[in-house]
């Protein structure tokens, strides 16, 4: 039976809820915390070390400096009262390069960085909900890793070999994921009103891609111009062609989405360029179109380095499609439902063009990843993710720490059903 792994009442659950609803304050203190303080990608080594100082205080054993790469993550590990299964909860910890508009209520003091994907809340909720946990350790059968992990927001070359990894992929190869046997992670969404939660079918995410082009030519006069080569020319090229040459190499029946985000080129404006890089993203869901997509992205590359006398050099970070297991679908909307009512959860069915790197804990093991309502129109929380205005209702962040801990709990239980 279940609660032959989880020994506990529903009293059990809900005192830990009444001691998260008490604290609501302090979770809220918490995010702004981290709100104030952001760091990218992974420069993260003040966040990291305070996860791992809240951590230790709740009695959690922590790993520091997780990441083969880069050794930026934090794990958090609470061992229940009696052996069990390990779930594995995520939150991300790095923030984006977005000067956060004038007059936010708690606006960033790192000029030129901000919190404006929620990192800070997730950070917020999952200590939070280890914290909560902690206090009810022999009730579990079992065991909960806290994953914190760096640069969910992008990808940086290793030192090591220089591929361009994200942190969830460094972490995930170091062995941080090798253990569970179920993998969890809350995004907060601002499409969603505070109080609501949703889960996708099947297809969550896509796979993100991130590519960088750099272009090689030969600087020069612009009185002479048949004497250099234009990078620039080139880089301009690329970025007109490479949308046709990767429209005509997809299925149109496939969701895709092509996008430049950087073009840098030249010093000077009346001297030709003699380098140009180009930085952009593409997404998709199938494994062929995302392949497909690179090689006509390298071929265009190459082409339009050549017609300019250039030389041309790609390099990619490779995405993952987030893809939500059924039973954990199963299991995120009765915790959902337990934590925010049968009628403020939903099932959704179209996937988003939106790319995360917690693809990579569900290699490892069967998961999902839940979305959480911070939407409020009456308060003027209405901006997207990644907008220099986004923010958040604050009431979403006990709940978020209560739906963790019923993940947990639920997760847990449902490792010790006899499977048919």
């Amino acid at each position: 039976m279940a609660n032959d792994r989880w020994q506990a009442e529903e009293t059990d659950i809900a005192g830990i809820f009444r001691w998260l609803e008490e604290r609501e304050e302090d979770w809220i203190r918490l995010r702004r915390e981290f709100h104030r303080r952001p760091e990218l990608l992974f420069d993260v080594d003040r966040t990291a070390a305070r996860v791992a100082e809240l951590l230790e205080q709740g009695g959690l054993e922590v790993r520091r400096n997780v990441g083969r790469h880069f050794g930026k993550g934090v794990v958090g590990v609470l061992r229940g009262g009696r052996p069990g299964r390990t779930v594995l909860l995520r939150a991300d910890m790095d923030a984006l390069p977005i000067r956060e508009a004038e007059g936010a209520p708690c606006r960033s003091e790192i000029e030129g960085a901000m919190h404006a994907c929620g990192h800070d809340a997730h950070m917020a909720m999952l200590i939070a909900a280890a914290l909560g946990l902690s206090r009810f350790r022999e009730k579990l059968a079992g065991t909960v890793l806290f994953v914190f992990q760096p640069a969910e927001e992008g990808a940086v070359p290793s030192p090591t070999d220089g591929v361009l990894r994200s942190g969830g992929r460094d972490m995930v190869e170091s062995g941080a994921a090798d253990e569970a046997s179920a993998a969890f992670a809350l995004h907060v969404w601002p499409q969603l009103p505070v109080g609501e939660m949703a889960v996708h079918r099947r297809e969550a995410m896509a796979s993100s891609t991130h590519f960088q082009v750099s272009f090689r030519g030969r600087s020069g006069h612009h009185g002479s111009p048949h004497l250099a080569a234009d990078a620039l020319l080139m880089a301009a090229h690329f970025v007109t062609e490479a949308h046709s040459a990767a429209a005509a190499a997809s299925d149109p029946l496939e969701p895709f989405s092509l996008a430049f985000g950087k073009l840098r080129a030249g010093t000077v404006g009346n001297a030709i360029a003699e380098s140009a890089e180009v930085s952009g993203t593409y997404r998709a869901f199938a494994d062929d179109t995302v392949a497909r997509i690179r090689s006509v992205l390298e071929r265009c590359a190459a082409a339009c380095a050549d017609r300019f006398g250039g030389s041309s050099e790609t390099r990619f970070r490779m995405g993952k499609a987030l893809i939500n297991d059924q039973e954990a679908v199963k299991l995120a909307l009765r915790a959902g439902a337990s934590v925010f009512g049968q009628d403020r959860v939903r099932l959704l069915e179209k996937p988003s063009l939106a790319g995360e790197d917690f693809a990579y804990f569900l290699d490892k093991a069967p998961g999902a990843m839940l979305l959480i309502g911070v939407g409020n129109e009456e308060r003027g929380i209405i901006h997207p993710l990644h907008h220099p205005s986004f923010d958040l209702d604050e009431r979403a962040l006990a709940l978020g720490a209560k739906l963790h801990v019923q993940l947990a709990v639920d997760a847990l239980s449902a490792d010790a059903e006899p499977q048919p």
